[in-house]
């Protein structure tokens, strides 16, 4: 007999949603808003996906302020919180909620007692302990998802599987050095020589918790860090401190570009042997531990069987602007794999989808496309006209979509025949390519020198015209001047 605390039993559904990390409960929670009839499994015995082994060092680098200018639990607080899920009365802001504010991002255990709340009082139902081992498509056009409880059919399946699975590049050696996964606790590199391979998120978290215990440390990639870049990252500056100890010439610690040759054993330990990059010459760290903070994939299993394609080396799936497959229709993904979906890239500036801040917001997005799909409509509201500049300024002043997804997602209105809708948050590469009605989309943006302004974009008989508007130093974007700037587009576009 079923075990009735296990819900979801095997069967038909329209949506199937895969996995139970941050991804996976707000896609389940945004599908159930807007009624849609869905299951949801996943391998884990609880809620809380990556949050349950990582970051290894325990900080996440996403901030939360539980005291804002605005009230918690309101939208624009979501501004101010990157790291709670959206949900209803009861369930909004919720990581504060457990933060001890000894810092302002939450630990790994803070985020994980956040998401189980979420779970607990958005009354998201999982089906855990339930692994999800194969997938085929049937005679209708859908897809069977094999599990070890039996069959799931669905017309749609959003896999929130997250990109957890290792990935090591071709670095002859590389057996013998340790994955970001495999990292031991940090005292346990007490009076060792250390080097990290990479520079990115994982590297720089991992030389940050051994900066303390180790007695040598060195991070070495081909790259240089570009500090030019960090508004586009969610890299936090504390964790540079390996980088601000290097650059300021203190002792023991080396931030080194170079490509690896290769890992090989030398006098009972390691050596990285490597070729300079910025400074040509051949390099050799000695080393008692190497790891390797190479990145992660997506554990994809036989979705490539089934006609999805990747990018990024093979390690996470090429989505389309609804983070659906652009090769294999039907299957959508959720979480932080939804930055398979580049947006347009205005000024080399890409999605904040890595985190729970950015993919929130896109869980969102898939669900309602999905709905659509399903034939059930979302609301639009009509917006008076003497409202409507009033409306865009709002949004560009405060929207937490536009200011954390920036040059990604946008507000659009349209003209219908009744008069002007409200269409929602709606991802820019959309509104700029798949044409439609008269409408106008505004977004958040940020130029090469990480200037943030906002921008307007009118789409007026199928054509888009582009509006860039002049900064401003506290982002008060309601002024009387970008009042009259967006009445004289929408006024020279007719609109």
């Amino acid at each position: 007999m079923e075990n009735v605390d296990r819900p979801f039993p095997p069967g038909q559904y329209d949506v199937v949603v895969v996995g139970s990390g941050p991804g996976g409960l707000q896609t389940s929670h945004c599908l159930t808003q807007l009624g849609v009839e869905h299951a949801v499994i996943s391998q884990d015995e609880a809620p809380g996906g990556m949050f349950r082994r990582f970051p290894i060092f325990e900080r996440l680098i996403s901030w939360t302020k539980p005291d804002a200018p605005v009230e918690r639990g309101t939208r624009e607080y979501e501004w101010y919180d990157h790291n709670s899920l959206l949900g209803d009365a009861g369930a909004q802001a919720l990581a504060p909620e457990f933060m001890d504010r000894s810092f302002d991002v939450p630990s790994r255990a803070e985020m994980e007692a956040a998401l189980v709340a979420f779970t607990e009082r958005a009354g998201v139902q999982v089906r855990y302990g339930c692994r999800w081992t194969g997938t085929r498509r049937d005679d209708d056009g859908g897809f069977v998802l094999e599990t070890d409880d039996g069959e799931y059919a669905c017309r749609f399946a959003v896999f929130a599987i997250g990109v957890t699975q290792p990935w090591v590049p071709s670095i002859r050696g590389s057996e013998l050095a340790a994955h970001y996964v495999e990292t031991r606790p940090a005292s346990s590199y007490r009076d060792k020589r250390v080097v990290i391979i990479g520079k990115r998120n994982s590297a720089f978290e991992v030389g940050n918790g051994l900066l303390p215990w180790a007695k040598e440390l060195t991070l070495v990639s081909p790259r240089p860090v570009q500090l030019e870049l960090l508004p586009q990252s969610p890299l936090r500056l504390r964790y540079l401190q390996p980088y601000e100890e290097y650059v300021r010439g203190g002792a023991g610690t080396f931030v080194v570009d170079a490509a690896i040759e290769q890992i090989e054993r030398s006098n009972g330990g390691l050596r990285v042997v490597a070729e300079g990059t910025t400074w040509p010459g051949r390099l050799e760290f000695d080393a008692d531990d190497v790891i390797l903070a190479t990145g992660f994939k997506a554990p994809l299993q036989d979705l490539r069987e089934l006609g999805v394609t990747t990018v990024l080396n093979d390690r996470i799936p090429a989505l389309n602007p609804f983070f659906e497959s652009i090769s294999a229709p039907g299957l959508f993904f959720a979480g932080n794999i939804t930055a398979g979906s580049r947006g347009i890239r205005k000024h080399g500036v890409g999605p904040n989808s890595t985190s729970v801040n950015g993919f929130r917001y896109n869980a969102r997005v898939l669900a309602e496309h999905v709905a659509e799909r399903l034939g059930i409509e979302r609301p639009r509201p009509s917006v008076d006209r003497a409202d409507v500049v009033p409306f865009l300024l709002r949004e560009l002043s405060c929207a937490p979509e536009l200011w954390i997804q920036k040059t990604f997602l946008g507000r659009v209105v349209s003209v219908t025949d009744g008069g002007l809708r409200d269409e929602g948050i709606v991802p820019l590469e959309h509104f700029l390519d798949a044409g439609g009605p008269d409408a106008v989309c505004v977004a958040i943006e940020m130029d090469p020198k990480a200037v943030i302004y906002p921008a307007v974009y009118v789409r007026r008989g199928g054509r888009i015209t582009e509006h860039e508007l002049p900064t401003h130093p506290v982002h008060a974007f309601r002024g009387s001047e970008y009042a009259r700037e967006v009445e004289a587009i929408l006024a020279a576009a007719r609109f």
